[in-house]
């Protein structure tokens, strides 16, 4: 792996919610290799899934820099933005957010409709994708007719359609039982070892057994494994009393 793959330098995000300051991101320095399993960790309101979509393009920074594979994000116009993430960039999202209308071969191979793609090799396309998630015999059903496990790995296959370097997963387990999510965790495992880049933003610490690196947050911040798991158990322990 190389280093520079991602960077971030004193990344951050505010907003302004009625007359209170939110810093969802305060000061984000990273630096994660290509062919990295990075596992962002952190609780709800964390800022996770903030430095997420800045990763991906989605928002922009307050202050501070974004390099992906050479591309300083926060300096690209629209234009270049949606080329950047049509074309190096997957997004798995917790809520799977399939059309509930069409097939697992029409979802994921949906997006190729905006690159002009003709039908037959839309089909074949999402078919090598699905595939390549384990689920060759769930082509023509129907996001009602799938497990959520199953649900999560046809939004995988989506985010796969056009070949991108860089797979951004926001709490894909969130909403699954133990063993879908093993089964979603060891996919996005099977992509990294393939040679994508995976970024997932997750308060799951089975995720951890998978990572090559992990960031975790607190409240907007970067912190130490030790302050991180300290304040958990204090949290959890105040909870409790």
């Amino acid at each position: 792996m190389e280093n520079g793959f991602i960077q971030t330098d004193d990344l951050k995000k505010y907003y302004r919610m009625n007359t209170v300051g939110v810093k969802a991101l305060d000061g984000i320095t990273i630096d994660i290799p290509r062919g990295a399993f990075a596992v962002i960790m952190g609780p709800s309101g964390s800022g996770k899934s903030t430095l997420l979509n800045l990763i991906g393009g989605l928002d922009w920074p307050t202050s501070g820099s974004i390099f992906v594979d050479g591309e300083e994000i926060e300096a690209l116009d629209e234009t270049e933005l949606a080329a950047y993430r049509r074309n190096k960039v997957g997004f798995v999202f917790q809520s799977f957010n399939l059309i509930s209308s069409m097939s697992a071969e029409e979802n994921v191979g949906f997006p190729l409709r905006f690159a002009g793609v003709q039908a037959a090799q839309r089909k074949q396309r999402a078919r090598e994708k699905l595939e390549e998630v384990g689920l060759a015999d769930r082509m023509t059903h129907k996001p009602t007719e799938l497990s959520g496990g199953e649900q999560q790995r046809v939004a995988i296959a989506r985010a796969l359609i056009n070949n991108p370097v860089l797979i951004l997963a926001d709490e894909p387990t969130g909403n699954l039982d133990t063993t879908s999510g093993l089964s979603v965790m060891h996919t996005l495992a099977d992509l990294q070892k393939s040679g994508k880049t995976i970024v997932v933003a997750t308060h799951d610490p089975r995720m951890l057994s998978f990572a090559t690196q992990t960031i975790y947050l607190l409240d907007g911040k970067q912190v130490s494994e030790e302050t991180y798991h300290q304040t958990i158990e204090q949290l959890s322990w105040e909870g409790t009393n």
